[in-house]
């Protein structure tokens, strides 16, 4: 797509209605990508005029998060500009003037329908099995007759006046024409009882006086560009490009949501996921490079992200495509980096031993699980024994394939007279893996049923790292009194 000679302007106009959702972050990350690959500005705008939705916190959360994620407006309530303010609820009165506007020039009308008689209209329709829907009652009303009831204080709507027969075509970026129907529309609200704006008028308002070139969101909101563009028309104003992006599906191909599992930035990073994976992986939700790479920096976007490799098939969330990458990024950092990342989610462990809670082990602990890590929060679990001198665990997990307790008990202790042999000079993870296996293959031993005993003696889990690197972390002392332990389980 080749952008036009009119200024770039892309905006993100989240409400304040809670946590920032993924698919949110996706739209954020790829507005911003088009502005900088256009070399335009990048625009916040809160859209906060559903009161009974408001979070209180949320905008700070939002502005917060990405401030965290190196993603940095142009524009908005943090950093001023000219188009201003940024906050829709601080812009009521524009609204309300441009839809008493619309009223006196025929394109909207004021509809004095009670909630009760919308109800009773609606459960009339769908007795008669009809779709739900607006009936048009007061659409007819002359204007000098709406506007002395207004006078007497009758609470009142204001309806957008739509074409009611023939069919309008609409463009979308990614996917060309789009016809829509008219007698499938129906005169929505405009302005609310209360005064404040709906999400139609007020986006609409607002991209044309921020003059923004390009509205980007979810593919979701296509069946409200027919009833924008009409607007538009209806105001005489030129409208933006408009860009809807593919949904989110989950593997099961329904939409993501909370029940199924976290869909929260925030949960995100409460479990240890790093910006630079939640990035990376966002922008794939939809966008195909051309190069065969999947690992992308921000910068690397900044450079090539490109409208052209948006699809509009619906993008599959892959959790074990966000491990992996989370887990890439996590390897790649340098292990003091990682040590300070991690510390939030050992806290409780490294209460459990004075001794160990030191900077030179944690990093011994780290560098030996960084490799299996796909997130920061499993730490907690992964790592416990390496601080918890006493292990709880099932003694049948001691046991190697047809290994028996006492075979197993036996072989335990002839590893103990091997391990007290290595001076605490010496222990360290090749001196003990030479000297111990070694001893096994010299002595015709298999060494599966000596090192799986030992390995779950020092780690009471069946995945861990290998028991001479476990060794070599907790010392000689500490790997002599849980192999002793382990004996002292099997009968």
């Amino acid at each position: 797509m080749k952008t036009s000679a009119k200024k770039i302007r892309l905006r993100l106009a989240p409400s304040p209605t809670g946590f920032l959702h993924l698919g949110n972050l996706r739209t954020a990350l790829f507005a911003y990508l088009l502005a900088k690959k256009w070399g335009g500005k990048f625009i916040l705008r809160i859209e906060d005029t559903d009161e009974k939705r408001f979070v209180e916190g949320a905008i700070d959360s939002l502005i917060k998060i990405f401030k965290d994620l190196g993603i940095y407006f142009d524009e908005g309530p943090e950093q001023g500009g000219d188009y201003g303010p940024y906050v829709q609820s601080e812009r009521l009165a524009t609204y309300q003037s441009i839809a008493q506007e619309l009223v006196a020039k025929g394109e909207a009308y004021y509809c004095f329908a009670t909630a009760e008689e919308l109800e009773q209209m609606r459960a009339e329709q769908v007795a008669r099995h009809e779709a739900p829907h607006y009936d048009r009652r007061f659409r007819d009303l002359p204007l000098e007759e709406a506007k002395a009831r207004v006078a007497q204080g009758e609470a009142y709507v204001i309806r957008h006046k739509l074409p009611l027969t023939g069919t309008i075509t609409v463009h979308d970026e990614l996917r060309g024409e789009i016809n829509f129907k008219l007698e499938q529309l129906e005169d929505y609200v405009l302005l609310k009882s209360d005064g404040y704006p709906t999400y139609q008028l007020a986006s609409v308002v607002d991209d044309h006086l921020m003059e923004i070139s390009h509205v980007t969101r979810g593919e979701e909101w296509i069946p409200s560009l027919p009833k924008n563009i009409l607007l538009y028309k209806s105001l005489e104003w030129e409208p933006p490009k408009f860009i809807h992006f593919p949904l989110i599906l989950n593997k099961t191909g329904g939409k993501l949501s909370k029940r199924q599992g976290d869909v929260f930035v925030e949960d995100y990073f409460k479990k240890g996921y790093l910006k630079e994976a939640l990035i990376n992986f966002c922008v794939l939700l939809g966008w195909h490079p051309k190069a065969e790479q999947e690992i992308f920096s921000l910068s690397q976007l900044e450079k090539t992200f490109d409208i052209n490799g948006i699809g509009i098939s619906p993008a599959i969330f892959d959790q074990e495509k966000l491990d992996y990458l989370n887990g890439y990024y996590i390897r790649s950092l340098p292990l003091d980096d990682i040590c300070v990342l991690a510390q939030p989610f050992l806290n409780d462990l490294l209460l459990l031993d004075s001794k160990k809670n030191t900077p030179e082990y944690l990093k011994a602990v780290l560098e030996l699980e960084r490799p299996r890590l796909k997130n920061l929060a499993e730490l907690s679990d992964s790592v416990a024994f390496f601080f918890t001198k006493k292990l709880d665990y099932d003694a049948k997990l001691l046991l190697w394939k047809s290994l028996t307790p006492s075979q197993a008990k036996t072989n335990l202790n002839e590893l103990l007279n091997q391990l007290a042999k290595i001076n605490e000079s010496d222990w360290e993870v090749k001196t003990i893996e030479n000297i111990i296996v070694s001893w096994l293959k010299d002595n015709n031993r298999s060494l599966g049923d000596y090192l799986w005993p030992m390995r779950v003696a020092l780690s009471g889990r069946r995945a861990s790292p290998s028991p001479f690197e476990i060794a070599a972390v907790i010392g000689k002392e500490e790997t002599i009194e849980k192999i002793n332990f382990a004996t002292s389980i099997l009968s």
